[in-house]
C-alpha cells in the first residue's frame, strides 16, 4: 500500500464516503504492521464539497487545468512587464477559461450524483482564480487533493485555505525501498532521458525538431482550449440573448393584442356615444316642441278660463235683474 495511491483515491471519492474509506485503509495499513503509513492516513482531513468539486475536475480536466495555471504565469509577466494588451489579452482568456471550466465541473459532479449549488459553483470558481494568481496554489490545486477551496483577491493575492502541508506530505523517514524491478526501470528512463554521449548531428537535429514539434503541439493545444473556452462563453450568451429575444417577443405579442383588443372598445364605446349623443339631440328638439305646444295649449286654457267667466258673470248679471 503506497500512501500517495491510497491519497488519491480518498480524494476523488464523494465527501460522504471519504471517511469510512479512510477508516478501511488505515485498518489495512495497521493490519501490514505499517503504523506510520496507518498514521498519516489517519490524518488526512475530509475534503469539503468545493474542494471535492475541484479535485474531481483536476482528474478529468488536468490538461486544461494546467493550461489554466500557465495563463497565470503568462498574466503575472505580463503585469510585471506592464504589456498593457497582453495583459488584456490574457485576461479575456483567464475569464473565459475560469468561467467555462466552472461550468464543466458543474456538469461533472452533477454527472455523480451530486448537484453543485450556488455557493460551491463560487467556490470552485474562486479557487480557480487562486490557482492562476499564486504559483503554490496552482501547485496545490494540480494535485488533486484540496481539502477545502481557496480564496482570490486581486491578482496576485492569494489567501490559501487548505492546509497546504497536507495536499503536499512530506516523504515519510522510513519508506519500504522500491523492487529492484522498478528500481531498474526507473534508473533506465532516467537514462532516456540524458542526452547520449555519441549523439550524431542527425540524431541532434532530430531530436531538436522533435522538441520544437512537442511545443509546437503544446501551444496548440493551449490555443485550442482557450478557443473553446471562448467558443462555450459565445455559445452561452448567445444562447442568453436569444431567450431574452424570445421573451421581448412574448411580451410584444402580448401587448399588441391588448392594445388592439382596447382600441376595438375604444371604437365601440365611440359609437354608443354618438348614438347617445345623436339620441339627446332629437330629445332635446323634441323638448322644445313639446314646450312650445305646452305654452300655446296654457295660452288657450286661459282665455277659455276667461271666456268662460265673462259668460257666467252674464249669466248672473241677467238673473239678478
Amino acid at each position: 500500500m503506497d500512501f500517495d495511491e491510497v491519497a488519491d483515491e480518498l480524494y476523488e471519492v464523494p465527501p460522504e464516503e471519504f471517511v469510512a474509506l479512510r477508516k478501511e485503509r488505515q485498518d489495512a495499513a495497521k493490519a501490514d504492521g505499517d503504523k506510520a503509513l496507518a498514521k498519516e492516513i489517519g490524518a488526512l482531513p475530509k475534503p469539503s464539497a468545493g474542494a471535492w468539486v475541484c479535485n474531481l475536475l483536476v482528474r478529468e480536466q488536468r490538461a486544461e487545468l494546467e493550461d489554466l495555471v500557465e495563463l497565470g504565469d503568462l498574466l503575472r509577466e505580463a503585469q510585471e512587464n506592464l504589456a498593457g494588451d497582453q495583459l488584456r489579452a490574457l485576461d479575456v482568456q483567464r475569464r473565459q477559461l475560469v468561467t467555462a471550466l466552472t461550468r464543466q465541473a458543474r456538469a461533472l459532479a452533477s454527472g455523480r450524483g451530486h448537484p453543485v449549488s450556488t455557493t460551491v459553483a463560487t467556490q470552485v470558481e474562486e479557487t480557480l482564480r487562486a490557482a492562476m494568481a499564486d504559483p503554490d496554489a496552482g501547485r496545490a490545486l494540480l494535485t488533486g487533493r484540496l481539502t477545502s477551496p481557496m480564496s482570490y483577491s486581486g491578482l496576485g493575492t492569494t489567501v490559501a485555505k487548505p492546509d497546504l502541508r497536507l495536499v503536499h506530505p512530506a516523504p515519510r523517514a522510513e519508506r519500504p525501498a522500491a523492487p529492484a524491478g522498478k528500481a531498474a526501470t526507473t534508473a533506465t528512463k532516467g537514462a532516456e532521458k540524458e542526452k547520449p554521449a555519441g549523439e550524431s548531428a542527425a540524431d541532434r537535429r532530430a531530436r531538436e525538431q522533435e522538441e520544437r514539434r512537442r511545443a509546437a503541439e503544446e501551444k496548440r493545444q493551449r490555443e485550442l482550449a482557450a478557443a473553446r473556452a471562448a467558443a462555450e462563453e459565445a455559445t452561452a450568451a448567445a444562447d442568453d440573448a436569444a431567450a431574452a429575444l424570445d421573451e421581448h417577443r412574448r411580451q410584444t405579442d402580448e401587448l399588441a393584442a391588448r392594445q388592439t383588443e382596447l382600441q376595438e372598445r375604444v371604437e365601440e364605446l365611440a359609437d354608443q356615444l354618438a348614438e347617445a349623443e345623436r339620441a339627446a339631440a332629437d330629445a332635446a328638439a323634441a323638448l322644445k316642441r313639446e314646450e312650445r305646444r305646452r305654452a300655446a295649449a296654457q295660452r288657450a286654457a286661459d282665455d277659455a278660463a276667461e271666456t268662460r267667466d265673462r259668460a257666467v258673470a252674464h249669466v248672473e248679471s241677467l238673473n239678478g235683474g
